[in-house]
């Protein structure tokens, strides 16, 4: 199987163009290719897939080897790939999960337009669930320093039930830059950043009245990513995430 390596601020995907294919991959060896030791090693599996109505479908498993809801940062990727492919040009439409996204693409970053969020859930003063497509829980600390983010992050996903949660730790640096530690569920460990997760934070920021700015920028450990939103009394809409999507290496694989 030709497969292609794209990262996202340092979220990694193997993504795989099964337009002319019928086969199916089981969750065994779709976390067999996930494996950093055994595999090809990556954060999620993508699959680009033909649609009669538009540019693409993407399907996306964690590296657990689950079909999951929506990676932000794996959207942007997917459509990095399919330009580059030369199956989309400068703007595309696709489907995930029988929701339509919209993307850009600049020379420097992709432009991924989230679905509108018009429910979420404030915890305190400092906490709140918001879901972009994915769960998460979003805390505000006064500093990352000396976050334990495997075994915190681990305790409060699996406060939200069998499914879970993913959880991210934000801290503020000023009105519109923050810094994120975000913990996976499916990877069940810290990832260097998280599309849904920094979608989620923004949100949460103005939810929590941490910041008034509607461009929010955020410093993950795999670099920088930033979102644009509207609001109204209706929710948010036209929330917009900004950032690298960059090609990595591609390569064969035999599955067995």
């Amino acid at each position: 199987m030709e497969f292609f390596k794209y990262q996202g601020a340092g979220n990694d995907f193997i993504l795989v163009d099964f337009r002319n294919e019928s086969k199916e991959l089981s969750r065994e060896i779709i976390e067999k290719l996930c494996d950093r030791r055994f595999g090809i090693g990556a954060d999620g599996f993508m699959i680009l897939k033909s649609h009669s109505d538009f540019d693409f479908e993407m399907i996306y498993y964690n590296s657990d080897g689950r079909e999951s809801t929506m990676c932000g940062n794996g959207g942007r990727c997917i459509v990095q790939y399919a330009k580059d492919q030369g199956i989309i040009s400068d703007h595309t439409q696709f489907i995930f999960k029988d929701q339509v996204y919209r993307a850009s693409l600049f020379e420097k970053y992709v432009s991924l337009h989230m679905q509108n969020v018009d429910t979420y859930s404030k915890l305190s003063d400092d906490s709140c669930f918001v879901n972009t497509g994915s769960p998460h829980h979003v805390e505000f600390r006064e500093t990352l320093s000396g976050v334990d983010v495997i075994n915190e992050g681990k305790a409060i996903r699996n406060s939200y039930g069998k499914e879970g949660s993913n959880v991210n730790f934000v801290s503020k640096k000023s009105e519109d830059t923050f810094e994120i530690l975000t913990y996976e569920r499916g990877v069940e460990a810290e990832t260097l950043a998280c599309g849904t997760g920094i979608t989620a934070a923004a949100l949460s920021a103005h939810i929590l009245s941490k910041s008034s700015a509607t461009t929010l920028y955020f410093n993950a450990k795999g670099g920088r990513l930033s979102v644009v939103f509207t609001s109204d009394s209706n929710g948010y809409t036209q929330i917009q995430l900004n950032g690298p999507a960059t090609f990595v290496f591609k390569g064969q694989i035999k599955l067995s």
